[in-house]
């Protein structure tokens, strides 16, 4: 066989990513030849690409080709393929020629371009949203997977024409784009150019004629709810007239929450944040956030849900935060599990336990796992160079040590990891190393430790991820990040560190030692089910029963879907590991980067300080959820989004809604008497609903918020074309219309509140008492739109849901948090005690005290904000206390002021 391909032309991709997936079934040779080579000798016009087949016979029509590979490789054909490729050449071809044209010859942008082809990327994006499979033919990548995103790929190689809504467009898009036989294609044809190296090809081509003076629409709303089949609309209509009745009687609630045979039960747990700070926006919105929404959503759906999380309190970066505050590990624990439980009850996240890990569930079953792997053969002893500080008298852990990043230069990497450019460091690697406790420069020794041999493990964990994966809901990047660790083949893990405070080792030998955090933090899940109920077992060793959700950002999935599941797997005791591992990529803050260690960014305590409602937070956090790649949280966006989805359209609708009720007909819920544009508007808001829950269902969080968006435009839109306050001044017939358009507008207003419930649960409930929504109704959210509130439902006082967000109230919020905050000053030596601060550092102190003196005044002197001010002086504070503690002096009582 001969495939004939030309750089430059579209068609090329597809078949030669199909012809790298059959490589080896059968001898071909491909040849590039120019785009004006006549390859065919019975066509009159030349044509690419080609395959001549053995038999002399040619393929020149690009589905034709790539179905011949898919043969060779043993693909059986199907229906719903051939659908599939009957769409991409009727429906798909002629607008993505008109995009590609506009783009690459006519040098258009935006939406000019992205105009014509978004209806058919929203119509792949719910395709494969409501199928829920990762493929649009089923759960393997088929030809018509291959032929789409040959086609594609031009023009979406370009993020800014791969819409971030579509979020099930992007993960297929991004699966498929990452395989060999596509990036090899991609190569060959677009050369690194990317769509430009179309040009040549497309100049050729006529202007596409069926896009000539055509407008360019972003509402594909109407011809969505033209194309309702009758029985679609039939059955939408007679769920609705079923109402409240159609509901299901409340799960019992119990105390503790324990799995029930027969029941779903869903087991959901967001990463542990360390004790050692204040969690910023990306901590929050990377797990605790984002397992709310999903808790509370299976919550509605009626499963029966345990929800936990706490601090992860062992470990050197707690043991560092004490030495800076001059407290215990345990008095710092004390202090920031408190402020973590007070930010989390403020943005409203609904644990049934919020936990820790310092307690004596977490040592024994830590240690029992541990004497588990190692009578299994899963541990062994080796030594290990460290870092030893002579003067401190003890090897430092990672977090202890500072020092020139080996690889891109930074002066203040840390031990384990380099701030700036990201990478991995072993601490022995750094250049000019530094004690963080004396500044001194430690030795390099030898130490014993116990290594986890994830290497014999692997084989088990190959198994498990093979039966675990198919069919589940781990994130895109989960899976990728785990079939990468995997390929570059697992290496022993290190368990054991040279600290105090951790999880004792129960080995002779290693009695000052305990366990490496990351070996055992994922162990506190369970121990904090252990504090919570002493039958936790029927939760961590039930895997037939349970459905394990696990939160997360990107960062923490080696530990949550390799290192705990070899570490069960090994200890042989029946665990329920995760099924479903949802990560998110980062959110960055502003035109930067949030950091805990250097305190860059808006941070949970700050967010209370504004003024902003806790909801209006969520929903902002949300909207912008990291799902796919990185977002950016943006103050002038936040605003935007405020006054426009919720103030201007959802607010707007929910409040007319409400207000049509007690304006026109007392508060009571007028009759309803449907005609066909209401019966579809039904059907239409089912649709969107049954979207909404094939999305939560699947954990695409950001994207069902969209939905509950767009039942909200449908409904002002509703209101808008139907004016019921002019009706209302009219005839019989008209003042009837206008109590069918308030009936229904405000019983998907009620809708809204249940569906809101996961997202904005302060708002949801506000709604629900304006309305006075039935309880059953506000507890229970089925796959239909039923009416909830029947004619004849008195309603309650309607107030506005939302506030206007100012732009001088956004730019002073800026300035105080602000994406390029003041550069703090640098930190001081730490001192653990007053006997090893000598006189270089105390000099060393005495300096940071007269510079931080400097800032205070200079701050107080430009009558800068109160709150700025506050943490200057706060900082100010605390080095002349590590000042008086290093000289030996006592400390100084601070001064009440006195009374007036």
């Amino acid at each position: 066989m001969r495939l004939f391909v030309s750089e430059g032309a579209p068609g090329s991709l597809p078949v030669l990513a199909a012809a790298g997936r059959a490589q080896g079934r059968e001898e071909l040779l491909i040849s590039t030849v120019g785009p004006e080579e006549c390859v065919v000798p019975f066509l009159t016009r030349p044509k690419v690409p080609v395959l001549q087949l053995d038999s002399g016979n040619y393929l020149f029509s690009t589905s034709a080709i790539c179905r011949y590979f898919f043969l060779l490789s043993g693909w059986e054909q199907d229906d719903l393929t051939n659908q599939w490729l009957e769409w991409e050449a009727t429906e798909l071809q002629p607008a993505l020629s008109a995009a590609l044209y506009y783009l690459v010859v006519q040098g258009k942008k935006g939406e000019d371009v992205l105009g014509p082809v978004r209806r058919a990327l929203t119509h792949i994006d719910h395709s494969l949203s409501r199928r829920s499979c990762p493929f649009l033919a089923g759960e393997t990548e088929s030809l018509a997977d291959i032929v789409l995103w040959g086609a594609l790929y031009p023009l979406l190689q370009d993020p800014a024409y791969l819409p971030e809504e579509l979020g099930a467009l992007h993960s297929w898009f991004q699966t498929l784009s990452s395989q060999e036989p596509c990036q090899r294609a991609a190569e060959t044809v677009l050369k690194q150019q990317g769509v430009l190296a179309l040009r040549p090809y497309l100049q050729k081509q006529p202007l596409p004629s069926s896009f000539e003076g055509r407008a360019v629409s972003n509402e594909p709303e109407e011809e969505e709810l033209a194309t309702l089949s009758e029985e679609e609309i039939a059955m939408a209509v007679t769920a609705w007239e079923k109402g409240l009745g159609s509901l299901p009687p409340l799960r019992p609630q119990q105390n503790p929450v324990l799995p029930v045979a027969g029941e779903r039960n869903v087991l959901i747990t967001s990463a542990l944040p360390y004790v050692n700070n204040v969690p910023h926006l990306g901590n929050i919105i990377g797990c605790v956030l984002s397992a709310d929404v999903f808790a509370r959503y299976s919550r509605l759906r009626q499963w029966n849900t345990l929800y936990l999380c706490g601090t992860d309190e062992y470990g050197t970066a707690t043991e560092t935060k004490a030495m800076e505050e001059g407290l215990t590990p345990q008095e710092i624990c004390d202090k920031y599990h408190a402020i973590h439980a007070n930010i989390y009850r403020w943005f409203n996240i609904s644990f049934d336990i919020f936990g820790r890990t310092t307690t004596p569930q977490q040592t024994k079953i830590t240690q029992d796992i541990f004497q588990r792997l190692l009578t299994r053969g899963f541990v062994f002893q080796d030594t290990v160079e460290q870092l030893r500080c002579e003067h401190c008298a003890r090897f430092l852990a990672d977090r202890f040590v500072e020092g020139v990043c080996p690889f891109c230069g930074y002066e203040e990497a840390r031990g384990d990891q380099c701030d700036k450019c990201g990478k991995l460091i072993n601490a022995i690697e750094l250049k000019k190393p530094q004690c963080k406790v004396c500044r001194s420069c430690p030795v390099v020794k030898s130490s014993q430790h116990l290594f986890l041999d994830l290497p014999k493990l692997e084989k088990r964990l190959e198994e498990w991820l093979g039966k675990t994966l198919p069919g589940s809901d781990w994130t895109p990047n989960a899976r990728f990040i785990i079939r990468s660790w995997l390929r570059d083949g697992l290496k022993p893990r290190c368990i054991t560190r040279d600290l105090k405070w951790g999880t004792p080792v129960p080995l002779e030998g290693f009695e000052d030692k305990v366990f490496y955090v990351w070996f055992d933090a994922t162990i506190g899940y369970v121990s904090i089910t252990a504090n919570y109920t002493d039958q936790w077992e029927r939760w961590w060793k039930n895997p037939e029963q349970v459905n394990l959700y696990q939160f997360m950002a990107k960062d923490n999935v080696p530990f949550h879907g390799l290192v705990f599941p070899c570490s069960a797997l090994g200890a042989e005791d029946n665990y329920t590991l995760v099924n479903h591992l949802i990560a998110t990529e980062y959110l960055n803050y502003e035109d930067g980067k949030f950091s805990k260690s250097r305190g860059v960014g808006v941070f949970g305590d700050m967010a209370q300080d504004t003024g902003i409602p806790a909801d209006i937070w969520r929903f902002y956090l949300l909207y912008i959820r990291p799902e796919g790649q990185d977002s950016a949280f943006s103050w002038t966006d936040m605003l935007l989004k405020n006054n426009s989805e919720l103030l201007n359209n959802l607010g707007n609708f929910i409040n007319r809604a409400g207000m049509f009720v007690s304006k026109f007909f007392g508060g009571c819920v007028p009759e309803m008497v449907l005609t066909p544009d209401d019966r579809r508007l039904l059907a239409h808001v089912t649709l969107e609903l049954q979207h909404y829950h094939q999305l939560l269902e699947k954990v695409r969080i950001r994207e069902a918020l969209r939905s509950i968006l767009t039942i909200s435009r449908h409904g002002n839109q509703y209101i808008q074309v139907n004016e019921p306050w002019k009706r209302i001044k009219g005839s019989e017939a008209d003042r009837q219309r206008a109590g069918t358009v308030t009936g229904l507008a405000v019983n998907i207003a009620a809708l809204l509140s249940v569906m809101l419930q996961p997202y904005m649960p302060t708002v949801s409930a506000t709604i629900q008492a304006q309305l006075q929504l039935p309880a059953p109704a506000c507890s229970i959210l089925l796959t239909n739109f039923l009416c909830t509130l029947p004619a004849g439902h008195q309603i309650g006082t309607v107030s506005p849901l939302f506030q206007k967000l100012e732009n001088d109230q956004i730019e002073s919020l800026r300035q105080r948090f602000g994406g390029g905050q003041a550069k703090a000053p640098p930190k001081p030596a730490v001192v653990e005690a007053m006997a090893t601060a000598g006189p270089q550092q105390i000099q060393v102190l005495t300096d940071e005290v007269t510079k931080q003196g400097n800032i205070v005044r200079e701050l107080k002197a430009q009558k800068a904000d109160k709150n700025q001010v506050a943490a200057e002086v706060a900082k100010l504070l605390d080095l002349k206390k590590q000042l008086a503690l290093a000289e030996g002096k006592p400390l100084e009582t601070p001064k009440g002021k006195k009374k007036k």
